[in-house]
């Protein structure tokens, strides 16, 4: 199938469970590296309101804004979000550039979306000095959105799996803004020794990335998807 990329067993993104406390996030993480947290909260409760029945019979008829799935996502969309479910959630074309991709993430109308937020339990722990925003999403498979980067925030996966690639700051990784990610994985990336290579790993469901202040990352849907940030301004 077009946009079916196989999972990539190794990671090198370090890993942390629930008994991180908070005053070792910030001494080990907050400022310096990501981190990928286990257990640290429990969202089946906000997973049983996020399966395609219960979304659409939620949000069919309301308008959902989709951007282009390149570096700089300048274009919006605004399609019925029942449309962009049944006719434009798809396995993402190797051949199509990114700027000629929709993507549903962020940008969300928290009027309408807000009750569903309402239910999702972030990660306890925080940056002091900023606000939590929530951006969800939901892609299909080898979907995803090009190198880029903003301020620190959490990434969890709700449903399916989700790839990511992490530079720090002071290494801009080789890509074209306009290029996907499942093309720069296929063309760039082999090409890569292995100490330009990105850190690197997969997201599960129930799984949240931490990636701190202004880190290189691009994503990867390996699967459908459905997914939630929460970032920190």
């Amino acid at each position: 199938l077009a946009g079916t990329v196989p999972e990539e067993p190794r990671c090198t993104v370090e890993r942390a469970d629930a008994s991180l406390t908070y005053s070792l996030f910030l001494q080990r993480f907050a400022f310096s590296r990501p981190v990928i947290l286990g257990a640290v909260t429990d969202n089946s409760a906000f997973r049983a309101l996020c399966t395609r029945d219960k979304l659409l019979a939620s949000f069919g008829p309301f308008p959902v804004r989709l951007s282009t799935a390149n570096t700089y996502s300048y274009r919006k969309v605004d399609v019925p979000f029942q449309e962009y479910v049944e006719h434009l959630l798809k396995p993402q074309d190797p051949g199509r550039l990114g700027s000629d991709t929709l993507y549903f993430f962020g940008d969300n109308n928290f009027t309408e979306w807000g009750p569903l937020f309402q239910h999702y339990v972030p990660p306890p722990f925080r940056i002091p000095g900023t606000t939590p925003a929530y951006s969800f999403g939901i892609a299909g498979s080898g979907s995803g959105v090009p190198f880029h980067w903003h301020g620190p925030g959490f990434s969890e996966v709700i449903f399916g799996r989700k790839r990511w690639f992490l530079y720090p700051p002071d290494k801009t990784p080789h890509f074209h803004p306009n290029e996907t990610t499942l093309a720069w994985l296929q063309h760039t990336y082999p090409t890569l020794p292995p100490s330009q290579r990105p850190l690197e790993c997969t997201l599960r469901p129930g799984e949240v990335l931490y990636f701190p202040d202004r880190w290189w990352h691009a994503t990867l849907n390996l699967d459908t998807s459905v997914f939630i940030s929460t970032f920190l301004g």
